[in-house]
């Protein structure tokens, strides 16, 4: 079964398209990054994902379980990571995870268990009672993505998860949600503009003016992957104007 099915989605914002018919399958267990240049469309589909906006055309399963029929049965498999930060920073690590634990109705006893978990797994047992703006960004992200998988969902969403984050800390991450993907089995869907995040074995789809252009092996675009991307997301040809 695949973790994610997108199916011929299409959103549009009034008379501006977002978003034509967007089709793609995200494998169990898989690492998979979404590129694309800013305005591609990515956060009007992690929006679609995550059922911040409602589906206009077209459906996504997640794990077999529609968004349009099943929300809730869907969401419970989704584990997300948004671009902007939504810690409490004047709350505690143990606290901001705490409170997300009952959001989901975990009880208090199996809530402390898997926090325990989940900063053991993030190497922030140390820092649970730290506030969260004491951290620096690597390690609000590590918060987030303890956050995001205290529920055990088994299909992880990352969107530009890495912005604002010096180099080194881009690549700990990066190779951080690999480690997580190929421990514990978990699907991710990794967005980023970022060519460096992405490595030769990676299911890559890759997104432009509101179309997916490629989907496929990183490794299949050809060697030079920066060639490849620049060659599918150039800037449409501009109409000759014709002389009176």
């Amino acid at each position: 079964m695949s973790a994610l099915q997108v199916q011929g989605v299409s959103f549009a914002y009034g008379p501006r398209q977002a978003l034509q018919e967007v089709g793609f399958n995200v494998a169990a267990g898989s690492f998979s990054a979404l590129l694309g240049p800013n305005g591609a469309g990515k956060s009007t589909l992690i929006a679609l994902l995550t059922r911040l906006y409602d589906l206009q055309h077209g459906d996504i399963h997640i794990f077999g379980h529609s968004l349009r029929c099943e929300p809730r049965q869907a969401l419970r498999q989704l584990g997300v990571v948004f671009q902007q930060s939504t810690l409490d920073l004047d709350l505690s690590v143990q606290q901001n995870l705490a409170y997300h634990a009952a959001l989901h109705g975990l009880g208090k006893r199996e809530a402390g268990a898997r926090i325990d978990e989940e900063l053991a797994r993030q190497q922030l047992g140390e820092r649970r009672h730290e506030k969260i703006r004491a951290l620096n960004g690597g390690h609000r992200r590590r918060v987030e993505i303890a956050r995001a998988l205290l529920h055990r969902p088994r299909l992880l969403l990352l969107d530009e998860a890495s912005v604002g984050l010096d180099p080194a800390s881009r690549l700990a991450l990066n190779q951080h949600v690999r480690t997580l993907c190929s421990e514990q089995q978990l699907a991710v869907l990794w967005t980023t503009h970022l060519l460096d995040e992405i490595a030769t074995g990676d299911d890559l789809l890759v997104l432009n003016r509101s179309r997916l252009v490629a989907q496929g092996p990183a490794g299949e675009l050809g060697d030079d992957l920066a060639a490849s991307f620049n060659r599918l997301t150039a800037p449409a040809p501009q109409p000759m104007e014709v002389g009176r």
